[in-house]
């Protein structure tokens, strides 16, 4: 993906002035909502891409959309905008977020379920996660209808498949396999 190489650059700067400022937690919630928000909005996507609007009107888009940002986010924001790479603002989120929970030891776990997850499976799942890696994670539901049932866990190089179409896929494998079934 273009920029991503400098917005690596770009979050991890941005990530130690918010550990020496002591609100890396805050600038994270704020990079989380910038990361969502700019790809939810195609429009807002286009203005930051645009080279006809004028820095200024970008900028005072953004801090009207993110008024409750971190002064640390809101500086970003400003050099991001000197540099004339606001364009990567949302790699740049993304990119800090992933920094951020590599510094905290929090992994990113999904699981694609049949049906969306609520509350007591999600929490379920997070435990589950924990006994397998030993560290905290954020999840993340896919909803796929084509496991039929159950759930796949995906968290790094580890997968766990308790879905309901790999025992019948393994059960077909098996009885076609079987010679006492296959004479029937």
């Amino acid at each position: 993906m273009r920029g991503t190489r400098a917005a690596q650059r770009y979050a991890k700067a941005i990530l130690s002035l918010a550990k020496d400022k002591n609100s890396a937690e805050a600038v994270n919630e704020d990079m989380i909502s910038i990361s969502k928000t700019v790809l939810n909005s195609k429009d807002l996507e286009n203005m930051l891409t645009s080279p006809v609007i004028k820095n200024s009107t970008k900028k005072s888009v953004l801090l009207e959309i993110f008024k409750d940002v971190n002064a640390v986010t809101k500086g970003a924001i400003d050099i991001l905008l000197e540099n004339g790479r606001i364009a990567i603002l949302h790699i740049v989120a993304r990119q800090y977020i992933i920094q951020y929970n590599e510094l905290n030891n929090v992994r990113q776990a999904v699981v694609t379920t049949a049906v969306p997850l609520d509350k007591e499976l999600e929490a379920v799942i997070l435990a589950k996660v924990k006994e397998l890696t030993g560290s905290e994670a954020s999840l993340k539901n896919i909803v796929d209808d084509s496991i039929i049932g159950g759930f796949v866990l995906r968290v790094g190089d580890l997968q766990y498949d308790a879905s309901v179409s790999r025992n019948l896929t393994r059960l077909k494998r098996e009885l076609t396999n079987n010679t006492y079934v296959s004479k029937i």
